[in-house]
C-alpha cells in the first residue's frame, strides 16, 4: 500500500510515452494516400490495444465507492472528458459540411456509436471495467478475469465470428471489444504488479517484441492476402496482445531513461500525451482535405501532420476553457447552496 501511494504521487512517464506513440500509430495508420508505398501507412490497431491498455493503467485506483451513485459519478466524469472534443469538432465538421446528418441522425453523430470507434468502445468499456476494479475478490484476481473474458470471447469466436473473410482486425465491429477489454485488464495488471516490472531490464524483452511483432505483422500480411485459411486469423489477436504485454513491459523497464531524456524531447512527448483524443478527433477530415490536393511527398505528409497538430490543440485549448468555465460556475451555485 505504501509503494501504491508513492506511485500516485510521482509521473509515471513511460505511460506518457506509450500514450504518444499510440497517438503517432493511429494517426499513422490513416495516412493512406499519403506516402508512396502504402504499407507504410499501418499499426493503427497496435496504437488501439496500447490506449486501452494505459487507460486500464491509469484507471486501476478507482476512487469513487461501488454504488449507483459512486458508478454515476465516476462514469460522467469519465464521460465529461470524452464527449465535448467529440461533440464540438463533429458540430464544426458538419457545419464545414463534410458530416451531413443525412448520413446519420443526430443520436449516432453525438451520442453513440459517433464517427469515432474509441468512443463507441471506451464508453461502453468502462462499466465493466468499473466494477471490476471496484470489486475486490475481482480485482485481485486480475489473471483469472482476463482468462474468463477470453474463453468468453473464443466462445464467440467459434460458434457465430464470421470466419469466412479476415476481418478480425475491423475496428468498428462489436467482436473487437473482447481485444480492448483485454488490454484494459492487461493495463490494470501491470500497474498492480508495477514494483515487478518497472526500472528492471532485460534483453529477452527486445526480443520477445521483435519476435511478437514479426509474428503480428507476418500473420496480417498473409491472412489479408488470402494466404492462410481466415478459420484461423484468431491468431492476429493472440499475436497482437503478445506484442501489446512486451511493448509494456519494455516501456516500463526504460522508465528511468525515459524520464530522464533530453528536455525538449521529454516536452515533446508531453506535448503530443496531452492531445491524443483531439488528435484522432481532428484527423480524418484534415487527412482526407490534404490527400485531395495531391502534394508530393513528404510535402504533404508535413502540411496534414502541422495542420492535424494545430486543429488540435487549439481544440483542446477551446475544450480546457469549456471545462474551466463550468466548473467555476459549478463552484458558485455550490457557495450559494452552502450559504
Amino acid at each position: 500500500m505504501d509503494y501504491e501511494r508513492r506511485l500516485e504521487k510521482k509521473m509515471i512517464f513511460f505511460i506518457t510515452v506509450l500514450r504518444a506513440l499510440a497517438a503517432c500509430l493511429i494517426t499513422n495508420a490513416h495516412y493512406t494516400g499519403i506516402y508512396p508505398i502504402e504499407i507504410i501507412a499501418n499499426g493503427g490497431l497496435i496504437g488501439d490495444v496500447l490506449f486501452f491498455a494505459v487507460s486500464g493503467y491509469c484507471l486501476y485506483n478507482v476512487k469513487y465507492e461501488l454504488s449507483p451513485k459512486g458508478f454515476a459519478l465516476w462514469y460522467g466524469k469519465r464521460l465529461w472528458r470524452v464527449y465535448p472534443p467529440v461533440i464540438l469538432m463533429t458540430l464544426i465538421y458538419m457545419l464545414a459540411g463534410y458530416y451531413s446528418l443525412k448520413e446519420q441522425d443526430v443520436f449516432w453523430w453525438y451520442v453513440y456509436p459517433t464517427y469515432y470507434h474509441f468512443v463507441a468502445s471506451i464508453i461502453i468499456l468502462y462499466i465493466p471495467f468499473f466494477f471490476t476494479m471496484k470489486i475486490e475478490k475481482v480485482k485481485r484476481h486480475l489473471t483469472a478475469v482476463m482468462f474468463l473474458v477470453a474463453l468468453v470471447g473464443l466462445g464467440v469466436y467459434i460458434f457465430w465470428y464470421d470466419k469466412t473473410t479476415y476481418h478480425i482486425d475491423t475496428v468498428r465491429e462489436p467482436y473487437i471489444r473482447f481485444l480492448f477489454f483485454e488490454s484494459m485488464l492487461l493495463g490494470a495488471w501491470f500497474r498492480k504488479n508495477d514494483y515487478r516490472f518497472r526500472n528492471i531490464f532485460q534483453w529477452r524483452l527486445v526480443g520477445g517484441g521483435a519476435i511478437s511483432f514479426v509474428i503480428y505483422f507476418v500473420s496480417k500480411i498473409l491472412f489479408s492476402g488470402g494466404h492462410l485459411d481466415p478459420v484461423f486469423q484468431i491468431v492476429n489477436q493472440v499475436a497482437i496482445f503478445v506484442l501489446l504485454y512486451y511493448l509494456f513491459r519494455l516501456f516500463a523497464a526504460i522508465d528511468w531513461n525515459l524520464t530522464h531524456s533530453s528536455g525538449w524531447v521529454k516536452k515533446l512527448i508531453e506535448f503530443v500525451s496531452g492531445l491524443t483524443l483531439e488528435i484522432y478527433v481532428v484527423q480524418y477530415v484534415l487527412i482526407e482535405i490534404i490527400r485531395n490536393l495531391g502534394l508530393p511527398f513528404p510535402f504533404n505528409w508535413i502540411v496534414l501532420t502541422a495542420a492535424i497538430v494545430l486543429f488540435a490543440f487549439v481544440l483542446k485549448s477551446v475544450c480546457d476553457l469549456i471545462y474551466k468555465t463550468i466548473d467555476r460556475l459549478l463552484e458558485k451555485i455550490a457557495k450559494r447552496e452552502r450559504v
